[in-house]
């Protein structure tokens, strides 16, 4: 049996263990290792990265065909700024290679394409090409890629702050009326389900400034594997890790006749 054969096998393998009705509808992915990944092969980092970008692919082909509704994924970060101005350029480059290169397939999958972040310091060519992306799937609705760039989940909070208060000192609203609701709706995310599930790559134990208010009840589920070796078995097994989680939001699951006394400190 070939090697396609092996893999192919071993995902169908776990894809019949998922359980269809606990599906998340919406995944957010830390992508992260690709440099890692390069230097350990004796690469420059761009390899890691380029590859990186195939991963993507593979994972959002999988994510589709699972049935998940959201894929979000943090692309580059307000903090990413401080990398060597070399491997920035190169980055941006990439993105603006990318989309040139798989925007009409993206398009063709039905998949709305969705930037979230602070464009304003990005070239115009990036820009311009990442208004028509959007634009050119803004009316796709089987599926819907976020692509955080340039983004920070505390510099997002600070944004809504701000906008909230202008609208409290014009008039606009009352400060008795900002509640979460409103500020959820005021969120670069706004409209869309928070994440169930969280991915990471690489073994790094931490959210690194992503989503910090969609994140609160999602599950996180580390992976050790570098981005650039992580696959569609892999993913699986995140979905798979997801649906053996018992999500209580706070609450407790109570078994049949149990008291307070019994319950209490179960959680």
């Amino acid at each position: 049996m070939s090697l396609g054969k092996i893999i192919d096998k071993k995902n169908n393998d776990l894809f019949k263990r998922i359980d269809q009705e606990k599906v998340p509808e919406h995944v957010a992915i830390i992508m992260d290792g690709n440099g890692r990944w390069a230097t350990k092969k004796g690469l420059p980092r761009s390899f890691g990265h380029k590859r990186g970008v195939d991963v993507l692919k593979e994972i959002l082909k999988a994510s589709k065909k699972l049935g998940c509704k959201v894929l979000t994924v943090y692309a580059f970060s307000t903090e990413n700024w401080a990398r060597p101005t070399k491997e920035v350029d190169f980055l941006i480059n990439l993105f603006n290679e990318v989309l040139r290169n798989e925007i009409d397939e993206i398009h063709e999958e039905s998949i709305k394409l969705r930037f979230i972040g602070d464009l304003s310091p990005f070239p115009v060519t990036l820009k311009k090409i990442i208004s028509s992306s959007e634009s050119l799937t803004k009316n796709n609705n089987k599926f819907l890629l976020n692509v955080c760039v340039n983004y920070g989940g505390r510099q997002e909070i600070v944004k809504v702050a701000k906008e909230l208060a202008l609208k409290s000192s014009s008039g606009e609203i009352k400060p008795s009326e900002v509640n979460e609701e409103l500020f959820n709706s005021e969120l670069l995310t706004g409209g869309i389900k928070d994440p169930e599930l969280l991915i990471r790559t690489s073994g790094e134990k931490r959210i690194s400034n992503f989503l910090l208010w969609q994140l609160a009840y999602s599950e996180i589920y580390i992976s050790d594997v570098l981005w650039p070796d992580f696959n569609e078995f892999e993913f699986l097994k995140a979905i798979i890790d997801f649906q053996s989680r018992n999500r209580r939001f706070g609450g407790i699951e109570s078994l049949p006749n149990e008291s307070f006394e019994d319950s209490q400190y179960s959680s």
